[in-house]
């Protein structure tokens, strides 16, 4: 399918082009037509990396009309850095078409600067649901003539504890006149309870195979080891690597911290990316990695969210995820934008059996290198 076949404008078409986005992912497929015939309430299922925003994005700017000033859509998301990724895609999608005015809010930026920015036409919200709350206390956002509500990785959100957040969001928008969008990469038992309350009830779901989700271009590895000499593989692939950038994802905040520290110790320029750092400091470490200035960053799984940069030349797995959605989420951070890529896993002679999970769920083949 191209996206002309799917019914996205030609000046829609033209932006995605220069974003070097060519062919429909398999969501984008599922979805588009089905929103942009317009009124309609939707499930999407697939992982993360797999094109959600071009597919609930392009139908949204279909269905924008830039002579009206309010806000006409609101898109939520579980972080700052998703969605300020969001709101930058709109932006590139619309170089060639109408200007639809798209303002993200979240938390870590003071209120007050937000306000004002909200003072201008907008179109479209971007917002984490904690700000958003904020926001509606002080009766600066006005959510009650939205046409459509994006719930983007829903799963995260409960997970990070925003349900009544998101709750409270869907009361003060009038059910008969918005529509809810939900896209998650998995639909566990509170938001089934939301999806029953707050979603119609013949809703269009679609579900995206967890085969289909994985990136071919990626190259996926493992090396095989005991648990003392991990530090030693994971240094002598980072040469190998020369001054190509990637990312190495631990399992716990602490193991980062350590692995970080180590990684210094053997003078390699790390930045280090966990859940209890303060929003700046977690700023400060994107824009280095991003102008790059650091080549490598340690991160944890959920610190991980929502990060987007290009022309990353390796993952490695310094500790396999539990779950294999977080396996295609961090492995999908390489080989983005139609290049390839390289994805390491570091493990012991009792991790041998996750990958072989990992092949078979995700319909991947691992090498094995010596």
């Amino acid at each position: 399918m191209t996206f002309k076949e799917l019914g996205v404008s030609n000046d829609l078409i033209k932006g995605l082009n220069e974003m070097g986005i060519v062919t429909p992912t398999k969501i984008q497929e599922a979805a588009i037509p089905v929103l942009t015939e317009g009124t309609v309430d939707f499930v999407g299922q697939a992982q993360t990396g797999t094109g959600k925003t071009a597919a609930f994005g392009l139908p949204i700017l279909a269905q924008i009309d830039p002579a009206k000033d309010h806000v006409q859509a609101l898109i939520l998301s579980p972080t700052r850095e998703l969605g300020q990724q969001i709101a930058k895609q709109l932006f590139k999608f619309t170089k060639y078409s109408d200007k639809v005015f798209t303002e993200a809010v979240y938390g870590g930026e003071k209120i007050d600067i937000q306000i004002s920015r909200l003072n201008r036409p907008t179109q479209i919200i971007v917002a984490t649901p904690g700000r958003l709350i904020d926001l509606m206390k002080r009766k600066a956002v006005d959510i009650s003539k939205i046409k459509t509500l994006v719930l983007d990785e829903a799963d995260e959100m409960l997970s990070m504890g925003f349900k009544k957040d998101l709750t409270t969001i869907l009361e003060a928008t009038a059910s008969d006149k918005r529509n809810v969008w939900l896209f998650s990469a998995t639909i566990p038992q509170d938001l089934n309870e939301i999806i029953n309350k707050y979603v119609a009830k013949n809703a269009r779901k679609v579900s995206v195979d967890k085969k289909d989700t994985v990136n071919t271009g990626i190259d996926h590895q493992f090396v095989s080891g005991d648990d003392n000499s991990k530090l030693d593989t994971l240094a002598y692939f980072l040469k190998s690597m020369g001054k190509q950038r990637g990312i190495i994802f631990t399992k716990t905040k602490a193991a980062a911290r350590t692995l970080a520290k180590q990684l210094i110790a053997k003078n390699h320029e790390v930045g280090l990316l966990e859940g209890d750092m303060l929003q700046k400091d977690r700023d400060k470490v994107m824009r280095a990695f991003k102008n790059k200035s650091l080549r490598l960053l340690v991160s944890t799984d959920v610190a991980a969210r929502g990060i987007d940069v290009a022309n990353l030349a390796f993952v490695a797995h310094y500790q396999l995820p539990d779950q294999t959605e977080y396996y295609t989420h961090r492995s999908g951070r390489t080989a983005r934008a139609g290049k390839t890529g390289i994805s390491l896993a570091l493990v012991n002679q009792f991790e041998l059996k996750k990958i072989k999970q990992f092949e078979r769920e995700l319909g991947i083949k691992f090498t094995q290198i010596r």
